[in-house]
């Protein structure tokens, strides 16, 4: 029964996983997920409506929620659905927060504290303008310089901004019914054109079809004003942007051809089923459109309906879940039932991997391109190549110390991606200086794979100093293994940030004509490469041990961040693409605590538990030996 009580452990918590995994079946009612996979054009990418809902409310409060004006908390494509047919209802839900006590004072509201508080659309309302003459004031200011007050009601205001993009992307807010208003132009085109037709001969004309025609072109001109998502497929359509429409697009086109879209005909025909609460016709509605959608873009329709369930599977928040459960069973194995709860920790570990990469492989073809292209997609990669590394060293030493490194990188990475998360979509269309997928699979990977590489060099240094100072459990195995592994890891980060920068100057000589310009980011490129190439020699040349080289890895780590988000804080240089000021907290955080550990590691080694430890039992042994050779001799 021990011997298999590691895999019953692991399956439990692995069935438990999997079920958050699979979302449960949605209730009877209308059918929000079929909304939430339907396709739209927003910022050069198609994306599912349930994309867009996660994104917009991000956007508004940085916890993505909405809270209904009777206090319901109710799912993003939920109240996306209210945002495109339903308006009124919209309107009232809370969803904008606001901290700044400037900001609440302009409006004459309470201030919070600091504490978030959402409120609605309507509560806005009176204060449009003012919101609207404080922003512009602000814009004025540059960005690096603008005080709290400025940042917050710019954020504000085009949070603003995007709500009401948002209310007319289907449909002119205004509308009491736009199915029945889409029938009503349907019936006006053909007379509309006639009546046109006949002025433009000198021919009597209908005056009252010239005026309604007219009025729905002015109307229709008016909502194309507000463009944001593109939600109208167009079959004829010569490129791939042509292929989608803001709805305003596709009806004035109507004007021309005679006859409404289909596309535009199915929205209006939701909107009219959900305003009259007719859940039925609603689903009936969705079915028949996901059909068309099916015959006419079936690469759009598949690709969209695999970011929806990978936006409610959430495989790298399940990873980082079960990341944090394999550290705890591989710091308690260390205590406690180390064969037990050592190969438990191993098992889920692998598990918790095989998530992180099927996560990782479901981006890169939604994206279609190499896995690292933006800083949260950097996070989750730096995080991959580090527990791939970690088990090649738990499959060679089998210590444990693979599985406490893998799972603790993992979801600190993990942790980092999912705050990252926060500032936009992370599958963005890229800039035109990195849109080339070879310099991406060569120069990026293998930088991002020396970042990984440092980083688990630094932590190994981390466990050295912490196990040797506060531990008994540091014997001279575990500290020569510690030694090993990161001279290992070390050469390894070396040759891949070399490499790494190395391309990168070429790829730099390509896009702007010189291989080196003491940009931000190529300096601290060479830097990592300095410091690793400094461990190594320091190592060679005896002039550190595994001690210091624990130290020096210790370093390593501050170097690394720097590099990784300290140059993009400068907000200067070619290699600002992912500009982060609110990471200026944990960075600092995290250089502070590296900078006393690794001060903690240059006490001397009377200070240390472990190495006291082990001196201990060599003098106890020592002189059980010296007592057995005294009772010898007396026998003799």
């Amino acid at each position: 029964m021990k011997k298999f009580l590691p895999w019953i452990i692991a399956l439990l918590i692995v069935v438990w996983i999997v079920a958050k995994i699979i979302q449960p079946k949605e209730p009877p009612g209308f059918d929000t997920g079929g909304f939430g996979r339907l396709p739209i054009l927003v910022n050069g990418r198609v994306m599912p409506l349930d994309t867009l809902a996660r994104l917009s409310l991000l956007a508004m409060n940085r916890h993505g929620t909405c809270i209904t004006s009777d206090g319901k908390n109710v799912t993003q494509a939920r109240w996306l659905l209210d945002v495109f047919m339903m308006p009124e209802h919209a309107d009232a839900a809370k969803v904008f927060e606001v901290t700044n006590p400037e900001v609440l004072g302009l409006f004459g509201w309470q201030d919070t504290g600091g504490k978030a508080t959402n409120y609605s659309f309507n509560d806005f309302k009176p204060f449009l303008v003012e919101i609207e003459k404080q922003a512009s004031l602000a814009a004025r200011t540059e960005p690096a310089t603008r005080s709290a007050f400025q940042r917050g009601i710019i954020k504000l205001r085009n949070a603003l901004g995007l709500y009401v993009q948002l209310l007319n992307t289907v449909q002119a807010d205004d509308s009491p019914d736009f199915g029945k208003e889409l029938q009503a132009f349907d019936l006006a085109l053909a007379p509309g054109m006639l009546a046109i037709r006949e002025k433009e001969a000198n021919k009597p004309f209908n005056k009252q079809d010239l005026e309604r025609i007219l009025f729905f072109a002015r109307r229709y001109q008016d909502l194309g004003q507000m463009k944001y998502g593109y939600a109208i497929p167009n079959r004829n359509g010569a490129t791939e942007g042509d292929r989608w429409q803001h709805i305003s697009q596709a009806l004035l086109s109507a004007i021309a051809a005679g006859d409404v879209p289909y596309p535009a005909i199915i929205y209006g025909r939701l909107i009219s089923a959900y305003r009259n609460g007719n859940a039925g016709e609603f689903n009936k509605v969705i079915q028949e459109y996901n059909q068309y959608l099916e015959r006419a873009f079936a690469p759009e329709v598949n690709r969209t309906r695999l970011e929806f369930l990978f936006n409610q599977a959430q495989p790298f928040l399940q990873a980082m879940v079960l990341y944090l459960v394999v550290l705890l069973f591989a710091l308690v194995s260390w205590l406690k039932w180390p064969k037990t709860l050592g190969k438990t920790a191993l098992i889920l570990l692998l598990f918790a991997f095989l998530i992180h990469t099927a996560g990782l492989i479901t981006r890169m073809y939604l994206q279609g391109r190499p896995p690292v292209t933006n800083l949260y997609s950097s996070a989750i990669f730096v995080g991959w190549g580090s527990v791939l590394l970690c088990l090649f060293l738990e499959r060679f030493y089998m210590n444990g110390i693979g599985s406490v490194c893998a799972s603790a990188i993992g979801f600190a990475t993990l942790l980092i991606a999912q705050n990252l998360q926060l500032d936009g979509d992370t599958l963005e269309m890229l800039r035109a200086v990195l849109d080339t997928n070879v310099w991406l699979a060569t120069h990026v990977v293998m930088v991002t794979l020396g970042y990984s590489a440092t980083f688990l060099a630094g932590f190994l240094g981390i466990i050295y100093i912490l196990r040797g100072l506060f531990t008994k459990s540091f014997d001279e195995t575990t500290a020569k293994s510690l030694g090993r592994m990161m001279y290992g890891v070390v050469c390894f980060a070396t040759l891949f940030s070399f490499v790494g920068t190395i391309l990168g100057g070429i790829w730099a000589d390509q896009a702007w004509g010189r291989f080196w310009g003491w940009d931000p980011k190529e300096n601290g490129a060479l830097l990592i490469v300095i410091w690793n190439a400094i461990i190594l020699h320091a190592r060679w040349g005896g002039y550190a041990r595994e001690q210091g080289i624990a130290v020096l890895t210790v370093f390593g780590n501050i170097v690394t961040s720097l590099s990784w988000f300290g140059v993009n804080m400068l907000g200067v240089g070619l290699h600002s693409y992912g500009f982060v000021d609110q990471a200026f907290g944990p960075l600092l955080a995290f250089i502070v605590s590296q900078l006393a550990i690794g001060a903690l590691g240059m006490l001397p080694e009377k200070y240390w538990r472990g190495i006291q430890a082990r001196k201990s039992l060599s003098f106890l042994g020592g002189q059980r030996l010296g007592l057995q050779g005294v009772s010898c001799r007396k026998s003799d």
